[in-house]
Parts: C-alpha cells; structure tokens; sequence
C-alpha cells in the first residue's frame, strides 16, 4: 500500500505558519504532523499533495516523497490522509472507501487509478465517487488546536520513541526529579551544573548536541531539538522547541520551529513560533485574559473563538520582535514582519511582511530589505537561502500585497489624525 499526505483547501485555518510550508508540515510533540500519520500507517509516504507555490520548497524538504506527482503510486492500493487528521489517535482505515468530516476530505483508501490527481481539487473530486462515511476521530480546525495538543503529543511521540537514558554528559551537581525512564538525553547533549529536569509529569527529550546551561528548569512533558541552547531559562511544561534555537526566559506550552531565537527573558506563552524567528529583550506575550474568558484571533479576516481561555502568539517565519515588545492574549503576527515596542501591548493582528513603527502599520524599509536580512540571519547559521526560499517569499508578498496595504493605508490616515 503506498501512502499520500495531503494538505486540504482550508489551508488558511493554519496561517501564518502555513503560509511558507504545507500543513503536513507543521510541528506538535517531536515530530510533524506527517510523520505521525507515517507512524500511524506504518509506512513512509510515497507523495504529498500541496499548494503550487509551495512545491519547489517542499520536494526540498519531503526526502524521498515525491510532491504533487502520484505516478509512481500506478498498480497499487493508495491510502490518502488528510494532514488535519490527528493521527496519535488514529487507526487507518482496514477497507476501501472515503471518509469525509464535513465537506473536507479526511481519509480515502482506494485501489482505483490516481496517478492524474496532482491537487486538492482533483483529489477530492475523484474520492468522491467512493463510498462515503463520516470521519469520526480526532481532527485539527485551526493552529491554536495543533498548539494546544502539544503535551499530549510529546507524551505520545516519547512513548513511540521507546527511548530513555542519559547518553550525554550530565553534571553531578543537576537533577532529575522524577523517574529516570521519563527522561531521555542523546548523544553529545550537555547537562551543565544545577540544572533541574522534571519528569513527574511528563517525559523529557533532550536531542543529540543539546546544551543546557546552569539553572535552567525544565518540566515535562518537554521536547527539545537537536543542538538548542537553554540558557539558564524556565521551561515549563508542554513545551516543543527547536532544532538549532536559543531559549532563555520563561516558556510555557508552546512550539517553536527550528533556528528561532528567544535568547533573553520574557514570557512565551500557548504560542506557536515559526522558523528563523528573533524574539527581542523582555520580548512577552499574554496568554490568558484578566476575565479569564475564551481567547479569540484573527483568521482569514475574521475574528474566530478559540474555544480557550489559554492562547497566546502565532508567530510566522522571519519574524523580528524589539526589545520590550508586549503581545496580547490571540496575536497573529504575519510572516516577515517587524515589531518595535511601544510600552503597550500591540494589535492582536499584524499582517505579513508589515513593520509595526511608532505605533503604527507600515510598509517599512520593502521586500529587498526584509531578504536581505533573512539572508543575513541564515547565514549565521551556516544554512544558504536558496533561489527557491526567495521565490517563495516574494510569492507570499504578493499574495498578501491588498490586506497588508488596507492596513498601511489605515495606519497612514491615523497618523494624519495625530
């Protein structure tokens, strides 16, 4: 059986982290939210399907999956599943036909001819002329519910690890408090001296290379990547983090894709922060409100009810916070945008690409200026951005080129009227 990953058309219900990498792509507990339905099926995918723009970029990534291409899945029985399914807690399906949740796609397992399907659109269309039934599991609607299934995630990616263990090096003088199965440290990963690792509640991973200097606390459930640094931070529970970040401060059930920086102190809260990120000084977000009601964010233009009392920041890539910076309970901060504090928390919306300025949108410095910078953070990592990375971006740019100039155009007639 080969298996195909795909993204659907709401696509959108996971910005802005979704706007530079399909959905398939997006992180919760140790891995992505693809190699949980690999793991779940019990086999690798064969292809995913994504967005045009996104292809270049994803065939990169995908490793031997192939991207908007089935002909190599001729002559076999094909399972297709949607990224939103929530596959810790899914089995697939044992016999043929497709399971819709609502209008969307979720699971088709079919032995039919799919190898002209190189969209959404087309796979859905063909999926429904199958046998329909209602998927009936777990299901992700929006970001916020990728963000706040973390530690259960974690919890469950441990458990499918099946490793524990200190394999690095741990100073005499730090702790584990709690039992030593729940803690896995790899190889070539630093302990420094008093440090304190939780494991009462919940597993930790400590990744190959991962240094963790002196009082830092971490408390499980926790995930942290291949080669982060946490510098004396407090890492409270259900928190994923890297690879390749520096983390300091305090931090609190939430996601931050790989080479992010949150190196000083300030609080991140229920947030999701995506990659290449640089969250200045005291850089803090709110995560509960003071009525302590449901938190709601911008989405697609419209405010949404999360459902939570606990959402803080989603955070999209390349994103630049100044020292100070205060961000409400349900920000939304769009790909590329610049950030300068105010002394007051910011909108709850800032749109890609925009510099938030003396209290208002702008257009900033222009697209040139923002990759060039990219380019520059990269680099101090040693990771070139490719032409394709810059194609992407500049498609992303246009793409949100209206929204982004009705905010500039309202912020210009504020400054008007000050």
């Amino acid at each position: 059986m080969k298996l195909v990953v795909f993204e659907d058309s709401q696509f959108d219900s996971f910005l802005p982290l979704a706007w530079v990498r399909g959905v398939f792509e997006l992180k919760t507990g140790a891995v992505t939210l693809r190699e949980k339905i690999e793991r779940a099926a019990g086999t690798k995918a064969a292809a995913v399907i994504v967005r045009d723009y996104l292809a270049a970029c994803a065939r990169r990534r995908s490793g031997s999956a192939a991207v908007n291409n089935l002909s190599g899945c001729t002559g076999d029985e094909v399972l297709f599943v949607n990224a939103r399914v929530r596959a810790s807690q899914w089995t697939p399906p044992a016999k043929a036909g497709a399971q819709w949740h609502g209008d969307m796609l979720a699971v088709w397992r079919t032995k039919d001819d799919v190898s002209g399907i190189t969209d959404y659109a087309g796979l859905a269309a063909a999926a429904g002329k199958a046998p329909k039934e209602q998927y009936t599991g777990k299901w992700f609607d929006y970001i916020w519910d990728v963000m706040l299934s973390n530690p259960e995630e974690i919890v469950a990616d441990f458990k499918a690890a099946g490793r524990s263990g200190i394999h690095g090096t741990m100073h005499e003088s730090s702790v584990i408090f709690g039992p030593r199965e729940q803690v896995f440290v790899g190889e070539g990963a630093e302990i420094h001296p008093f440090v304190c690792i939780d494991s009462r509640h919940g597993p930790v991973t400590l990744e190959s290379g991962v240094e963790v200097h002196p009082y830092t606390r971490i408390e499980g459930p926790c995930y942290v990547g291949a080669k982060s640094i946490l510098l004396g931070a407090k890492v409270r529970e259900g928190c994923s983090i890297g690879p390749m970040c520096r983390v300091g401060g305090e931090i609190e059930e939430s996601i931050i894709h790989g080479n992010s920086n949150k190196y000083h102190d300030g609080f991140l809260g229920h947030a999701y922060v995506g990659e290449w990120v640089n969250l200045g000084a005291l850089t803090t977000n709110s995560d509960l409100k003071n009525d302590y009601t449901t938190v709601s964010m911008m989405m697609g233009g419209r405010s949404i009810d999360t459902g939570s009392t606990k959402v803080g920041s989603m955070i999209g890539d390349h994103v630049k916070t100044s020292i100070g910076t205060l961000l409400n309970t349900g920000t939304v901060v769009g790909t590329m945008a610049i950030l300068v504090a105010t002394g007051a928390p910011l909108p709850k919306y800032i749109p890609p690409f925009a510099w938030f300025l003396n209290g208002f949108v702008g257009k900033g410095f222009g697209l040139n200026v923002l990759i060039s910078t990219a380019r520059t953070a990269m680099s101090r990592r040693k990771v070139e951005m490719t032409a394709d990375d810059e194609q992407l971006l500049r498609h992303v740019f246009q793409l949100t080129d209206e929204e982004r100039m009705g905010y500039v155009r309202k912020g210009r007639r504020a400054m008007l009227r000050k």
